[in-house]
């Protein structure tokens, strides 16, 4: 058996059987142990689409994934059965010109998991390149692996503006994805990390990280050299544009609204550099290493755990409980 998360229409997931995958060469076959509901994945189970991406068949969901390698395809080390891995949710075509240049997150041929029409990980098993299906250190358990996902947008937002020792780093947003970038933002070096958001049940998540917490109600100073915008709020990439020092540096990394308001005097008058990410490229190790070292700490943010029959219950976690922060499908349950 291998039942798999499908998502079939709007608010319509089946938990169904499906075939058993088998790796092909240069492929590994993996046991799925966790996956992390991602926002994303919230929002096709809502509406369907997301952007330009739209769900015309079924599709299995779930890209932060993590497991054992079970059976490995033509090409692959057998030794690496039974290893424990993180998957790297897309595999690049490597021969265009953005993967020649490095930028492999922007190859306009990704296979990226619950991408449609790409299925994706909440299932019991699935096949991957395994050039990105990585060894997690050891000690790292499954949970924790799946994790490497988020944590890489976080790495890559805080290489995309150059954090460094002697930043002071604000972050908009203390979602899951808010408090993994501020964690590596202090990783990078930051001398100070400051969280706002309008939730005291997040901001007290940020405290016992151990990040400095500010209400989003309360003003704040324009002395921050980096702003991590990840609400997707406008006010709140207002509100942090405008606490930029001069020559700062501001990454759009959560997604929410469609389009956000500009200070096109404030920007140029403080040559402030402001940039988007989408996705990463080779950030894993550096986010398995994090994981390992106790730097980026996902035990606080993990709330809940589902069994894979309750996918569902997973993905309208937020709109039943105020108190949640990130939901991880355990499909072996």
């Amino acid at each position: 058996m291998n039942l798999s998360a499908v998502l079939h229409a709007p608010r319509r997931l089946v938990v169904e059987d499906r075939p058993q995958p088998a790796p092909g060469p240069h492929e590994v076959l993996v046991r799925v142990e966790a996956v992390g509901i991602c926002g994303s994945d919230v929002h096709y189970y809502e509406h369907g689409r997301i952007g330009p991406y739209v769900v015309q068949a079924p599709m299995v969901l779930g890209h932060e994934a993590a497991g054992t390698v079970v059976a490995v395809g033509e090409g692959v080390d057998p030794a690496r059965t039974g290893q424990r891995v993180a998957l790297e949710p897309g595999v690049p075509d490597r021969t265009c010109e953005q993967c020649l240049a490095g930028r492999y997150n922007l190859c306009p041929n990704v296979v990226f998991f619950a991408t449609p029409p790409v299925d994706g990980a909440i299932a019991q098993h699935v096949s991957i390149d395994a050039a990105f299906a990585h060894p997690a250190p050891a000690g790292l358990s499954s949970e924790q692996a799946a994790m490497a996902e988020p944590v890489s947008v976080g790495v890559w937002a805080a290489r995309r503006v150059r954090i460094a020792p002697g930043d002071q780093v604000l972050v908009t947003g203390a979602g899951p994805i808010g408090l993994l970038a501020a964690q590596v933002a202090r990783a990078f070096g930051a001398d100070a990390v400051t969280v706002t958001d309008v939730s005291d049940f997040r901001l007290e998540a940020a405290r016992r990280l151990g990040l400095q917490v500010q209400p989003a109600a309360e003003a704040l100073s324009g002395t921050f050299d980096v702003l991590l915008e990840c609400s997707g709020a406008p006010a709140a990439w207002r509100s942090g544009l405008a606490a930029l020092a001069p020559a700062a540096r501001a990454v759009l990394v959560g997604m929410g609204a469609d389009e956000l308001p500009l200070d096109v005097a404030l920007v140029q008058g403080r040559e402030i550099t402001v940039t988007g990410i989408f996705r990463y490229a080779g950030t894993y190790p550096t986010a398995l290493e994090l994981l390992a070292s106790g730097r980026v700490q996902v035990e606080p943010i993990i709330t809940h755990r589902f069994a894979l029959r309750r996918t569902e219950d997973a993905l309208t976690l937020s709109r039943r409980e105020p108190h949640s922060l990130k939901a991880v499908v355990l499909p072996q349950r």
